[in-house]
C-alpha cells in the first residue's frame, strides 16, 4: 500500500495548550475528535497509561484548535493524526503505532505493527473502520449517558 503525505503528521502540545508552535517536548502530540465519544474513551484510557505523561492532546474539535501549517481541522477530523517529536505529522494506522511505542503497556502492539506487511494491513482496517466511526460513537455515547448516576 503506497501512502502520500496526508499520512505522515505529527503533533505535540500540552493537554491544557492547544497551540502546535508549544510543543509537548516529551513525546507526540494526538489530534484527536473531542466531540466523538468513542475516541474521547480512547485518549482518556492512553493518557491514564504509564506513560501517558509523554503525551500531547488537541482536541480538533474545539473551534479554537491550534492545528499547524500542515493539518486543517477538516482533515483532522476525518482521521486520526499524530505529530512526531521532530515535527513530522503521520495519521491512520501510522500515528497509533507512535502512540503505542510511547507507552510501555502498548510497545509490543507497536513492534508487531513494524514486522514487515504488517502496517498495511492495520491501515486497510483503519480506513475500513472510518465510516463505521459515527455509528459506533453515537452508540458508544448513549451507552454512557445511561451509565451515568443520576
Amino acid at each position: 500500500m503506497q501512502h502520500n503525505d496526508n499520512d505522515v503528521i505529527e503533533i505535540r502540545s500540552n493537554p491544557e495548550n492547544s497551540s502546535p508552535d508549544q510543543a509537548f517536548k516529551n513525546g507526540p502530540t494526538i489530534y484527536f475528535d473531542g466531540s466523538c465519544a468513542l475516541c474521547s474513551i480512547e485518549i482518556d484510557h492512553y493518557a491514564s497509561r504509564v506513560g501517558g505523561d509523554k503525551l500531547g492532546f488537541i482536541d480538533v474539535s474545539r473551534n479554537d484548535a491550534r492545528l499547524g501549517a500542515d493539518l486543517t481541522s477538516d482533515t483532522a477530523m476525518r482521521r486520526f493524526h499524530v505529530r512526531r517529536s521532530d515535527g513530522s505529522l503521520v495519521s491512520g494506522a501510522r500515528a497509533f503505532v507512535e502512540v503505542w511505542d510511547t507507552l510501555p503497556g502498548w510497545q509490543w502492539a507497536a513492534r508487531a505493527a513494524r514486522v514487515r506487511g504488517v502496517l498495511p494491513v492495520l491501515e486497510v482496517g483503519y480506513r475500513a473502520f472510518l465510516p463505521i466511526r459515527p455509528f459506533i460513537s453515537k452508540a458508544v455515547g448513549r451507552l454512557s449517558a445511561r451509565n451515568v448516576p443520576k
